[in-house]
């Protein structure tokens, strides 16, 4: 088996990370002992390119027990835990490619070795996996990453097309990601089917809000110690991460400022409660500025300019782009000082800005992401969403498709019956009540 990680003498380390995890992950064990029972994904290779962490590892065991060929590759150069990736490997068996803080050229090899795996399904966190097939598909191989590039170019051009045919069906975890893939659609580029995990109600309203909001303040603690009581916290963007994320921060006794580009979710945040302004209006006031937008540059150096001496950045948006890094370096004063792990000091017309995780994902880079309990819905949707893509084989056309309700109330149910809840059924008269439009006052 090949594989390429970093130590494989941690898996027993990595076994018990898993095995922590796996204890508030109910619903996806359930759907684990089913796979393991039916075999929906037999003879299916299947790449991954997700956050290697405890939670994606019971996602590749359940895969793997439902019958696939289990390929794991990393969505993000920080986030993975070493200890998690030589369990899967020495354990469970499946080959995995990543190692935390590994640099571009080794992160995109790691991509090429997902895709060498020849997949039927790729399941994605940011579409990166998506998006070097369909550059490879378009003959667009120079704008292709240099090690993805140089292993598509010693294909044949048939094997490449190939390659993309081979394919049944995607899915993706992130908001960034599905952004692509429905620009993708829209342009009429988008090979095959894909289904967006992300806008599952049991994704987003409880993934991207309590599971962001509590990770990513947890990710700015461990990697600052600072207090947040008292602090003034600007959270650019109010989408469902931002809403989490200004959520937890007042709870904690912050002041939170609301940066938006959307006039709809800025009254939102207007009447939960936040202040709500241009980000060249909070600049200023900021004492830490948290970006969770999905788009480029949020932050750029006109507002670095203005931030106060000792002002903390970080980013939770899945890429590092919404931090206009080059530009700040290019107006610092000289290049920029670890003054602890994870943190660079940027020193800016005599101030000190700090920015946190080269601009990546905190909470997964300072800290190790999501709590589990969350992401057992987030990883039940990816595995119901793969067996999903193969019954529905030649019904589905090249476009973004969300998981059906039926599935989403599933994956609730099962959620609310781990934790002991029990709701109310609709009787034969509200039902009858429901379904006319004659019956009134």
């Amino acid at each position: 088996m090949d594989y390429d990680v970093k130590d494989l003498k941690r898996a027993e380390e990595g076994r018990l990370r898993t095995e922590w995890a796996g204890r508030t992950m109910p619903v996806l064990a359930q759907i684990k002992d089913r796979f393991a029972a039916e075999k929906p994904l037999e003879g299916i290779r299947l790449s991954a390119c997700l956050h290697v962490t405890s939670e994606t590892a019971n996602l590749m065991s359940t895969l793997k027990a439902g019958g696939a060929e289990v390929v794991l590759c990393a969505s993000n150069p920080l986030s993975t835990q070493d200890d998690v990736a030589a369990h899967l490997v020495a354990n469970e068996g499946i080959p995995v490619y990543a190692i935390k803080g590994e640099d571009d050229t080794g992160y995109y090899e790691h991509i090429a070795a997902a895709l060498a795996h020849r997949p039927h399904i790729t399941m994605d966190d940011g579409a990166d996996l998506v998006g070097s097939l369909h550059m490879m598909a378009l003959d667009r191989l120079s704008e292709l990453a240099g090690p993805v590039a140089d292993w598509a170019g010693s294909l044949l051009e048939e094997d490449r097309k190939g390659l993309v045919g081979d394919i049944l069906g995607s899915t993706e975890e992130t908001t960034t990601g599905v952004i692509r893939l429905k620009a993708m659609a829209k342009e009429g580029v988008l090979q095959f089917p894909v289904v967006a995990v992300n806008d599952s109600q049991t994704k987003h309203l409880f993934d991207n809000r309590y599971g962001t909001g509590q990770s990513t303040l947890d990710g700015v603690l461990r990697a600052t110690n600072i207090l947040m009581a008292g602090s003034t916290v600007v959270v650019a963007g109010y989408g469902w991460c931002g809403r989490g994320v200004a959520l937890r921060a007042r709870g904690s006794g912050a002041n939170v400022i609301v940066t938006e580009v959307d006039s709809v979710k800025a009254l939102e945040a207007a009447m939960d409660g936040y202040r709500v302004m241009p980000m060249a209006e909070a600049a200023p006031l900021g004492d830490l500025f948290l970006t969770l937008t999905g788009d480029i540059h949020v932050i750029r150096p006109e507002h670095f300019q203005d931030m106060k001496d000792g002002a903390i950045v970080a980013n939770a948006g899945h890429f590092n782009v919404e931090l206009d890094l080059p530009g700040l370096a290019a107006a610092a004063e000289a290049p920029p000082r670890q003054v602890r792990d994870l943190v660079e000091e940027y020193r800016v017309e005599g101030k000190s800005i700090f920015v946190l995780g080269e601009g990546r994902l905190i909470n997964l880079a300072a800290a190790e992401g999501h709590p589990a309990s969350v992401m057992d819905m987030s990883f039940a949707n990816q595995a119901l969403a793969s067996e999903y893509l193969l019954v529905q084989e030649g019904n589905l056309g090249r476009q973004v498709y969300r998981i059906p309700e039926e599935i989403d109330l599933e994956i609730a149910s099962l959620k609310l019956k781990a934790l002991g809840l029990g709701i109310d059924e609709l009787t034969p008269e509200q039902v009858e009540y429901l379904s006319s439009w004659t019956m009134g006052t």
